[in-house]
């Protein structure tokens, strides 16, 4: 349990989204962990996310399990009811997956399967509730278990975020506390100035934060970002950098690694590399850090 170890011994943890194939052939998805062993504490196996149907986290999270790296297994609030979400926990754990990260879900509307119906059984804090309720040995119906599981949970928090107050994001996170979260992983960040607001209210020696870093593939992503992805600001200096770079591909590069290294510099519990089908460029990242 490395993540857990270095979450309590206050070094900086290093993250990595793995996402898990359209289809069974998990060669690829292995090869780039494995080219990032070392170097990465834990891979967050995304839950199907933008509503795109994949293999489940909890099936990727048990492969990387299985070639010795440590995994987080992403739980949605989408896709399933409340037996299902319960029964997947502890067959996680069953598994030896020990960290899992509670997540709402995008609607359906935004992925490959447009007639499918979204479950919303119960809402996210619900799901750190039930969560909770398994490792302290009983199930949402307060019926008791044979053997409970022992969670590192994390889930997401919205620092940040644009036309949000700070005060109503620590409101949230601190309802996400108390319902038994530990770990907390905000939107994408390219400039340390927009979660300043948030930081200030936040003792980062007592909850962590993990920011994520999002590899930016070109300046088209970039403005397509900018113009209408929701609690994502990225700033038009960063657009402009992108823009003068002879070599943009390699420009988006540095400015996530210097973004991870900023943060380690800052104090946070860790990162989460995000590279959205281009996990081969991981360690092009994590070398410059």
């Amino acid at each position: 349990m490395q993540l857990k170890r270095k979450f309590e011994t206050g070094e900086f943890a290093i993250l990595a989204e793995m996402e898990p194939p359209k289809g069974v052939d998990v060669s690829t998805m292995v090869t780039n962990a494995r080219r990032v062993k070392g170097n990465v504490d834990a891979f967050v196996v995304p839950e199907m996310s933008n509503a795109v149907m994949r293999m489940s986290s909890l099936g990727g999270a048990v492969i990387l399990q299985k070639e010795g790296m440590e995994a987080v297994s992403q739980l949605n609030c989408r896709d399933r009811n409340r037996i299902a979400i319960q029964a997947d926990l502890l067959a996680a754990y069953g598994c030896g997956i020990t960290s899992v990260m509670a997540v709402t879900g995008e609607e359906p509307g935004y992925g490959d399967h447009h007639q499918a119906r979204s479950v919303y059984d119960i809402d996210l804090l619900e799901l750190l509730r039930a969560t909770q309720a398994l490792q302290e040995g009983k199930d949402m119906a307060g019926i008791e278990l044979a053997g409970a599981p022992r969670f590192l949970v994390g889930s997401t928090v919205d620092a940040g975020a644009k036309g949000k107050s700070p005060e109503l994001v620590i409101e949230e996170m601190n309802q996400k506390v108390d319902a038994g979260a530990t770990f907390f992983v905000t939107p994408p960040l390219f400039d340390l100035a927009a979660i300043q607001p948030f930081i200030q209210r936040v003792d980062l020696g007592k909850i962590k934060i993990i920011p994520t870093v999002l590899l930016l593939k070109s300046l088209g992503m970039a403005r397509y970002i900018q113009r209408n992805v929701e609690h994502v600001d990225i700033p038009d200096a960063l657009l402009k950098r992108i823009q003068k770079s002879p070599d943009k591909v390699r420009e988006c590069l540095r400015i996530a690694s210097e973004m991870a290294k900023t943060l380690q510099q800052e104090g946070f519990g860790g990162v989460l590399l995000a590279t959205i089908g281009w996990e081969h460029k991981l360690p092009e990242i994590i070398e410059r850090m």
